[in-house]
């Protein structure tokens, strides 16, 4: 692919959705943040450390959608900087593990101990945050299973979502039993679902960065395909991975019986990968059958 060989990616097209889940979020951290401060609760001060991990993460995807886009001009980037999505969910798994594991700590600490919390704003707070956090959800969720770094900020939400609803359970249980131990336990809970959550989504953003074989295809049957092609005697060096989400990419060379029609071969091969596969952009290289040299490498 050359440096001018452009493509459309999944989190452009959900750029606006992005914004508007940036601005909810960002205005209302600021008021979650002051209410934990004064209602004393640590369930709700984890749920505003975990929207302060909102707003970068919304953010990072924000900017990393809009480095996506631009054409390379250094020449350097022959694949141009979709990977750019990629790392602002990783960015996204170290904040939400950081907010986890803080809270976890903070959850720990607490245990055996005296807090004074004041439930009414627990209560408030909480309920309008879930609304925030629905909002949020509604509006990223289409683009959640079609861009990693979409889909980064829709778990960061729906993690945030469960806490927004943990703070309310808090904040009843606390005014109900008169008891801040309570406030504690659910906070220990948002500490592991959101730490679940994180390492689920590192483990797409590894795959990725891997360069591991597209989720849902087969290399195997990738290679057996393409080897039935007409015209195609043998298949080596074939490679599958992902360059960002919804952008899956191939190579491979494909050995052809003499003589043949290199163009025919061509035309097949690439449209069975598309249509078969899902893989829009694929560098074939189509020899001979005595051709030599391709074994050398050895990897």
């Amino acid at each position: 692919m050359g440096a001018g060989h452009g493509h459309g990616h999944a989190g452009a097209r959900h750029r606006w959705r992005l914004a508007v889940s940036f601005a909810l979020i960002g205005s209302f951290f600021l008021v979650e943040l002051a209410y934990g401060l004064i209602s004393g609760s640590l369930a709700l001060m984890s749920d505003a450390g975990h929207m302060a991990a909102d707003v970068v993460t919304l953010g990072a995807a924000l900017v990393a959608t809009r480095i996506a886009g631009r054409p390379d001009t250094t020449g350097r980037r022959s694949y141009g900087s979709y990977r750019a999505e990629v790392f602002a969910s990783l960015l996204a798994v170290v904040l939400m593990l950081g907010v986890a594991l803080y809270v976890v700590t903070e959850a720990i600490g607490r245990i055996g101990g005296t807090a004074e919390v004041s439930s009414g704003p627990m209560l408030v707070v909480g309920a309008i945050g879930l609304v925030v956090n629905l909002i949020a959800l509604l509006l990223l969720r289409s683009g959640a299973s079609e861009s990693l770094n979409v889909k980064g900020a829709y778990l960061e939400v729906v993690a945030d979502t469960a806490g927004s609803v943990g703070v309310i359970v808090a904040g009843w249980l606390v005014s109900t039993t008169g008891q801040a131990f309570w406030d504690t336990v659910v906070a220990l809970a948002i500490g592991i679902f959101v730490a679940v959550r994180a390492v689920s989504l590192g483990r797409q953003v590894f795959a990725v960065l891997g360069q591991h074989v597209p989720e849902g295809v087969d290399a195997a049957a990738v290679a057996a395909d393409l080897a039935a092609i007409e015209g195609v005697r043998n298949v080596h060096d074939l490679h599958l991975w992902t360059l960002t989400s919804g952008m899956n990419v191939a190579t491979a060379h494909l050995v052809t019986e003499e003589p043949g029609d290199n163009h025919a071969v061509l035309d097949r091969a690439r449209e069975l990968l598309r249509q078969r596969h899902h893989i829009a952009h694929a560098t074939l290289q189509v020899e001979p059958v005595d051709h030599q040299g391709c074994d050398e490498l050895g990897w």
